[in-house]
């Protein structure tokens, strides 16, 4: 495989500098924006303003649990900028939800639509609760409370949510009703990853594994590796990782390892994918179907050609960097690499393709559902993965030009694409006053 581009000193020690692990969402986003600022001639207003999000609504959710009693919780909604069109982004519910979390994951997203050329903005959002601890009910009046305290920050032209942790399908759902129920009409635009029933699009819940798999396939193409002969590990069986593993494996890869939170499935000769239920199939399933179980964190150092954090944030870190044996790095999750591991893998030449491109099938299939619901006219399932596939392998065009032109990392690559993208229509619109 030919090499990654090692970062030169003065870019090291600008990605590694006041750096501690782990570090959050918000300071991995502005480190990797002065970081792709370094390489463009651009205004330098612009990139100050994008170091800070243009919102950020905090309110309290109080809702009645099922034994009568009130508790309230807090909930978030960070939007980043919108200077190439409504904001786009998630929400989750999960107890380490923190308003700075949602300023960085908002920023990421407003890098992401832009590396996909989308005309939406980012933000993200979400309840700091464990959803695991509410019953059914409980987690439905939190989501329409929750509509009703945002409910002038969002909308199909100003802010549209998406599924994330913690939130499903279902939970769109109940967002929408609660949302057309206070506006007086069905407005299916509000979100997006709802049920294809209520305006949902086909294929939106495979979006990110697939995107995943697509660029996984690209760039085993771009260094000229056979994917027939290629070993992958996936950490995460998720919805994510459990899509990009059977359609790899159904490509011809060979899946040598899969994980949940329990611990993974791990087998040289190969892993059955479909045999194996994803988490939102049997939740914490994967080690009971195995007959070789290691650990996660055993996982992430396999010698195999190319490894997909597809779980968390935060798991290739500086501890781990260095043990870190394959080839390539694909993130199927948000932020799996912390910058000083970031720095590491470069000067190891491994390359590492970015979470921005590599798992924005999501919020491009929200769009295509977007523009579904905008005309009231539903997609096949086999146009909407035509569509992904085009505009996947158009992003990856245009990084890898980036990649190449300019001797720098993927990460770096796709961030230049970003950011020259969001800086050409800000300097484009202006600032008013």
């Amino acid at each position: 495989m030919a090499s990654e581009p090692a970062l030169n000193s003065e870019e090291k020690e600008n990605s590694t500098a006041d750096s501690t692990e782990p570090e959050s969402a918000l300071e991995t986003a502005r480190r990797q924006l002065h970081h792709a600022a370094s390489h463009l001639d651009i205004d330098q207003s612009v990139v100050e303003r994008l170091k800070h999000p243009k919102k950020v609504h905090e309110v309290t959710i109080p809702i009645k649990r099922d034994d009568g009693t009130v508790e309230v919780f807090t909930g978030y909604r960070a939007q980043h900028d919108s200077v190439k069109g409504p904001y786009k982004g998630g929400l989750r519910y999960h107890p380490e939800v923190t308003r700075d979390e949602c300023v960085g994951l908002g920023m990421w997203m407003t890098w992401k639509c832009a590396v996909m050329g989308l005309p939406f903005g980012g933000a993200k959002g979400g309840v700091a609760v464990n959803p695991k601890e509410l019953s059914p009910d409980e987690k439905e009046r939190l989501t329409r409370r929750f509509a009703q305290e945002i409910r002038d920050a969002i909308g199909p032209n100003r802010d549209i949510p998406a599924p994330d942790m913690g939130t499903d399908p279902q939970t769109m759902a109940w967002l929408m009703d609660a949302y057309s129920m206070q506006k007086g009409e069905t407005t299916p635009g509000v979100v997006t990853g709802k049920p294809p029933v209520i305006g949902g699009s086909e294929g939106r819940e495979e979006a990110p594994g697939r995107s995943v798999a697509i660029i996984t396939k690209q760039a085993c193409e771009y260094y000229e590796n056979d994917l027939e002969e290629t070993k992958i590990a996936v950490q995460g069986y998720g919805s994510v990782g459990a899509n990009a593993a059977r359609l790899l494996d159904e490509w011809g890869a060979t899946v040598v390892a899969i994980s949940d939170v329990n611990g993974a499935m791990y087998d040289p000769g190969g892993i059955d994918t479909a045999a194996v239920p994803s988490h939102d199939e049997e939740p914490e399933a994967v080690t009971k179907y195995a007959d070789n179980v290691i650990s996660n964190d055993e996982l992430l150092t396999l010698d195999v050609d190319v490894l997909v954090p597809a779980a968390l944030g935060n798991v290739i870190t500086e501890a781990n960097a260095d043990a870190i044996a394959a080839d390539l790095v694909v993130e199927g999750a948000n932020g799996p690499t912390t910058s000083t591991a970031s720095t590491i893998l470069a000067d190891r030449s491994i390359a590492v393709i970015p979470d921005i491109l590599a798992n924005a099938g999501g919020v491009t299939v929200s769009y295509f559902e977007w523009l579904q619901d905008i005309n009231r006219r539903a997609w096949s399932l086999e146009r909407v993965n035509d569509e992904l596939e085009s505009e996947m392998h158009a992003a990856w065009e245009a990084v890898r030009t980036e990649f190449e032109q300019r001797d720098v990392t993927w990460r770096d690559a796709a961030y230049i694409v970003a950011l020259s993208r969001i800086a050409e229509a800000h300097e484009t619109r202006g600032l008013w006053p």
